[in-house]
């Protein structure tokens, strides 16, 4: 309608001048060159006004245009200042800026709820465009799993982390890989495991592939401590089934053997042999059921009595506890706190035991050093997250005696029952954390507990 009205403005303007020049036509046929002369100044206003008017409407529509690609949607035309004849047309402006500042609006508003949302998410999320390898957008989980502040290209990745460099340029869209990342904005580095997925998209004709980590290390580790659980269940189960009617059947066959041996007192030897048959069943039947009742004890942990402790406290209880073993074995123990104020909410009683068997395992593994010591420390993470750090300076582990030890009955010690640290992981994964383990051969371990 606006633009109807300014192509009217023109239309009339175009009529006059036809009118004047048909006029002027005439009076030339006709030889009225007095009358003609008069003419020519209307015609030469008429013309030198069109111009003015094109002129003006073309700068009218520079501005515009210039608003439109620079994006400056907020200029404003001023209708009322303008001549009467541009009056429509900046008018039509302004109603397009409108319409463009609008859509513009519901564009950033999308996309700022687009942006808060991956913000929130605790999946990291890495794009860029693969023939250039400029990163388009990355979110602050991927920087926080990885402590990666900025990446310009995909290539920069590859001085930080080679191997994470070559997976994500080797998974192809529509895959998924399990892959072990390294924390290097934690103080010791930790790692975890997490799902990588891609797909790629394409817009403006640029290719982007889109990678995602989700950190699946909790979920493993849940539905690992839950098989265990099962298989432990089913063991005992089905061990302390056959063994226990086998120590009663041992126990009365030894009663029945004693009433009758006023009839085996005739041949020498036979009694003792019997008798020391039956009792080796029998013991080793008690054994067995011993055996059985200590692993059920994996299972028997469902709750915890939670409660806010000093982290200074749990140190202090543990050290009165083994200071007298630390004394006779020569062992020094240093206890490392910068923040004495530092607060865990967790069950204090099973706390504890994780962290006696943690300090028995280290002073069996330092116990052939020349000068063994163990560090006891605690601290926050960047993300406010409490961490208690066990450490010897003991033989250390191979790498891959390390992803046995947390597995019920594997042990390293001739006498060891291999349930100390498989329980350790239990009470820790019930309290929503993790234990991971650092060690070098030759230079010690790390035990940590992650809350």
């Amino acid at each position: 309608m606006i633009f109807k009205r300014y192509q009217e403005r023109i239309l009339i303007r175009v009529l006059f001048m036809f009118l004047t020049l048909s006029l002027a036509s005439f009076l030339l046929v006709k030889g009225l060159y007095p009358y003609l002369a008069s003419l020519v100044p209307v015609i030469i206003y008429q013309l030198v006004d069109f111009y003015n008017f094109h002129r003006k409407a073309q700068l009218e529509v520079d501005q515009f245009v210039e608003s439109i690609h620079y994006r400056d949607f907020s200029r404003h035309f001023d209708v009322k200042e303008a001549p009467l004849e541009l009056q429509s047309l900046r008018q039509g402006f302004n109603e397009i800026n409108s319409t463009f500042k609008l859509i513009s609006r519901e564009k950033e508003t999308q996309y700022q709820y687009l942006q808060k949302i991956l913000e929130l998410v605790n999946t990291g999320i890495l794009s860029y465009e693969r023939e250039t390898g400029e990163i388009g957008w990355m979110n602050e989980s991927f920087k926080n799993m990885l402590g990666v502040p900025y990446l310009k290209t995909i290539s920069s990745l590859e001085r930080r982390d080679g191997a994470l460099y070559q997976e994500i340029l080797n998974l192809r869209p529509g895959d998924s890989k399990i892959i072990s990342l390294t924390n290097a904005l934690t103080k010791d580095k930790s790692v975890f495991k997490t799902l990588m997925s891609a797909t790629a998209f394409s817009t403006d004709g640029r290719i982007y592939k889109l990678v995602a980590f989700q950190d699946v290390n909790e979920a493993l580790e849940e539905t690992e401590a839950k098989s265990w659980q099962r298989l432990l269940s089913v063991m005992t189960h089905e061990i302390m089934n056959s063994v226990a009617p086998i120590s009663s059947l041992a126990e009365t066959m030894l009663y029945r053997l004693q009433e009758s041996a006023r009839i085996l007192s005739n041949q020498p030897g036979a009694l003792e042999d019997l008798e020391l048959g039956i009792g080796t069943i029998r013991k080793r039947s008690e054994g067995l059921l011993k055996f059985a009742e200590t692993y059920r004890s994996l299972n028997k942990i469902t709750t915890l009595n939670l409660s806010r402790v000093y982290a200074r406290d749990l140190f202090e209880t543990l050290h009165v506890l083994m200071e007298p073993t630390l004394l006779q074995k020569n062992i020094e123990m240093d206890i490392l706190l910068t923040d004495t104020d530092l607060m865990l909410e967790v069950d204090a009683n099973l706390i504890e035991q994780v962290l006696i068997n943690l300090v028995v395992n280290a002073i069996d593994a330092v116990k052939e050093r020349p000068e063994p010591l163990l560090t006891l420390s605690a601290y926050a993470q960047p993300n406010g997250k409490p961490v208690i750090k066990v450490s010897d300076n003991g033989q250390g582990m191979s790498p891959e005696v390390m992803d046995n030890i947390f597995i019920p009955f594997f042990s390293t010690k001739k006498t060891g029952s291999g349930i100390g640290l498989s329980l350790c992981k239990q009470i820790l994964l019930l309290h929503r954390g993790t234990i991971q383990v650092q060690s070098t051969e030759g230079v010690g371990s790390s035990f940590l507990l992650l809350f």
